[in-house]
């Protein structure tokens, strides 16, 4: 009576390769995984401390080594700061100037940018890229002029002096121009046989379809308004008509300069940039990257 034997098992060279291949990017992975959390602490603990730090008292951010959660929430450091300088106004300021800004920027880069990709001129390559050469012009080189001119035509400390050196922009033209490109012609063919003019099929069908860029464009504007510090600090002269970034300076370089005013209008200011970085961050990918393909 024969017996059957079981046959060796014969190794899979293929499995033998994996194996190493899976390991190295696992570890790989891990390693990536590792360095971004390393690099979103080292972001995020900053804004955190600030959150942190408006709410505690005076004894807790003097403390050693320092608290990293308030003990007792409190709200002192914002009343403090809004009865030390006028935050209320300087907010409203803030807000309403970056919004003119904003919308100004918006009106005046639509139509430049539809001039540009669609109606006939001579020259225009020329022109654009004369629009884009005020982008090579540094700020600090035209901010004498601006307020030289703007002085003397009466409108230091006024709203319309804080907006008026702002109201256009070669970025939002190129922005936009290249997001219009994208525009099929035969749609553009197809709404003028529809008797549509330049007016209404700007403002009825190509705004409406490039909102994604028209989003990045105004999110973008905006918090380069609300940031602005140099010209409004040279521009105004009353502390009533200064923007919220003018009065933190001002508590801060106080003699009595308490830190937690200081947390607390920091606060206050990160509010509108935190709030437009977050709901509005596909936006602005989806923005950017417009007319980046053809």
């Amino acid at each position: 009576m024969t017996t059957l034997t079981k046959a060796p098992e014969v190794a899979d060279p293929a499995r033998a390769v994996r194996r190493p291949l899976q390991l190295r990017a696992r570890l790989g992975r891990a390693g990536v995984y590792a360095v971004l959390a390393v690099a979103v602490v080292t972001v995020a603990f900053p804004v955190y401390y600030v959150f942190a730090g408006a709410f505690m008292r005076p004894d807790e951010i003097a403390s050693y080594p320092p608290a990293m959660v308030p003990h007792s929430v409190t709200g002192q450091n914002f009343s403090g700061a809004v009865h030390a300088i006028p935050l209320v106004r300087q907010y409203g300021n803030s807000v309403l100037v970056a919004g003119l800004i904003t919308l100004a920027q918006l009106f005046t880069s639509v139509l430049a940018a539809y001039a540009f990709v669609f109606l006939p001129m001579r020259g225009r390559a020329v022109v654009f890229g004369l629009f884009l050469a005020t982008l090579m012009v540094p700020w600090e080189a035209i901010i004498i002029p601006n307020y030289l001119t703007l002085s003397g035509w009466g409108l230091g400390n006024t709203y319309f002096g804080l907006v008026l050196p702002f109201l256009a922009s070669g970025f939002g033209t190129f922005l936009l121009r290249q997001s219009f490109r994208q525009f099929p012609g035969e749609l553009r063919d197809a709404a003028r046989i529809d008797g549509a003019g330049h007016w209404r099929f700007l403002w009825r069908i190509l705004v409406p379809l490039n909102k994604p860029a028209l989003a990045a464009l105004a999110i973008y504007v905006f918090l380069s308004s609300w940031n602005q510090y140099f010209w409004p600090l040279i521009i105004t002269r009353t502390a009533e008509m200064q923007t919220l970034q003018i009065g933190l300076s001002s508590l801060r370089d106080s003699e009595m300069a308490d830190p937690g005013l200081i947390l607390a209008g920091v606060v206050l200011s990160l509010l509108p940039t935190l709030a437009l970085v977050l709901f509005g961050q596909r936006f602005i990918v989806r923005g950017l990257t417009a007319g980046a393909v053809r």
